[in-house]
């Protein structure tokens, strides 16, 4: 279980009668946040019955909860109810949680027929989701010091951020101060596809506007980094970027500056949110041959460009091609002209003779302030 459930201090029960229960009511349990403000509070009023009072309880731990049945799991024309299961509260009125929730609670305890659930439980929230949670589950003392330090109420000023120090969000996550710096964005606007005669491009056939990328200073931010991995766990750097901090951070990990803060700074500085991208500067270079076949070996094909004369800006994409098996040819090869969107099949070949005869190149993108931000691949 996650280990930023919030356990509010307390909660507001509203009831509608069905007959379908053991107490003839069915619950709608919500809840007062750290801020003292009533959650799904127009979800809650719409649902109860407002002719049945509400009932305010304070979220202490309670023993006596049995489990009662399965409700859901059906369809219905095009509504599809997921399926719960109903749960009796000691104070006289039932509510469902997930299936995922119960099989946690059997993790964690044993449902004893005509006595209930064994032990403890208090309510949580795993953002819109009730929880009821166990109080000798394992992750019930995590959960309890995320809410101590929750409801501190900690406010963090812009002017007491520390450089390099480490903060804590509420869904736990941990961010590294970076600084504060410009923030830019970037927004779409048509122009005129022609050239200085007035033409449009033969591939401009239907409109005389196209889009172009414009960049846009949003002004100071700070700026905070986080080290996570990628789906193929590959090290990645997530940007986080506030214009003010407001509640976002509930305390403070470290105020020491970590130990790589000048390598996550140049991760930083290769990010187009802290300087945009600035396409006169890009610049081209040749492959090697072991390059370009350790780069086809890799996705099976590749887009390049072909160098000849030093004229660059002829797309071209090269293919290694299959056998009558289906299985990649160690040697052969296909190569298309894909300038401007066309699709131009030139030859196939060996990957030697395309190297020879094409120069393939890559090209680098740098941002405005100079660093390397890709290398070009399609």
């Amino acid at each position: 279980m996650k280990s930023n459930i919030f356990i509010p201090k307390q909660i507001n029960v509203g009831f509608q009668n069905r007959s379908d229960t053991y107490t003839k009511k069915l619950a709608y349990v919500v809840y007062f946040d750290n801020k003292g403000v009533l959650r799904k509070e127009a979800s809650w009023n719409s649902w109860r019955d407002n002719n049945i009072e509400n009932i305010i309880y304070d979220n202490v731990p309670t023993e006596g909860f049995v489990l009662n049945k399965k409700v859901g799991d059906y369809c219905s024309d095009w509504n599809h109810r997921q399926a719960y299961v109903r749960v009796y509260d000691p104070r006289d009125f039932e509510f469902e949680i997930t299936i995922e929730n119960l099989l946690y609670i059997l993790e964690n305890t044993s449902s004893i027929k005509g006595k209930g659930l064994e032990g403890l439980f208090t309510y949580g929230w795993d953002g819109k989701d009730l929880i009821l949670i166990p109080v000798d589950s394992p992750d019930y003392q995590e959960i309890s010091k995320f809410n101590e330090v929750l409801f501190e109420n900690k406010k963090f000023k812009a002017k007491e951020l520390i450089l390099g120090a480490t903060y804590k969000d509420k869904s736990m996550n941990e961010w590294i101060y970076m600084g504060r710096f410009d923030k830019w964005d970037y927004k779409y606007e048509e122009v005129e596809d022609i050239d200085s005669n007035g033409n449009r491009p033969w591939y401009s056939t239907y409109s005389r506007y196209k889009s172009i990328r414009v960049d846009v200073n949003k002004g100071k931010h700070h700026f905070f980094v986080k080290e996570s991995k990628t789906y193929d766990n590959k090290p990645y750097i997530s940007t986080l970027m506030l214009k003010s901090l407001g509640d976002k951070f509930i305390d403070i990990i470290s105020s020491e500056c970590v130990e790589n803060y000048s390598d996550l700074f140049d991760v930083l500085e290769r990010k187009t949110e802290y300087s945009p991208y600035d396409k006169s500067k890009d610049a081209y270079f040749k492959y090697t041959f072991e390059e370009l076949k350790e780069s086809i070996d890799d996705y099976r094909w590749l887009y390049c460009y072909q160098s000849d004369n030093n004229e660059v800006g002829i797309k071209i994409r090269i293919d290694k091609r299959r056998d009558e098996q289906g299985e990649y040819n160690s040697d052969d090869y296909n190569v298309e002209d894909k300038t401007n969107g066309r699709e131009h099949f030139i030859k196939h070949t060996t990957l030697k003779e395309i190297y020879d005869e094409f120069q393939p190149m890559y090209k680098n993108k740098y941002l405005q302030n100079g660093k390397l931000y890709e290398r070009e691949r399609y």
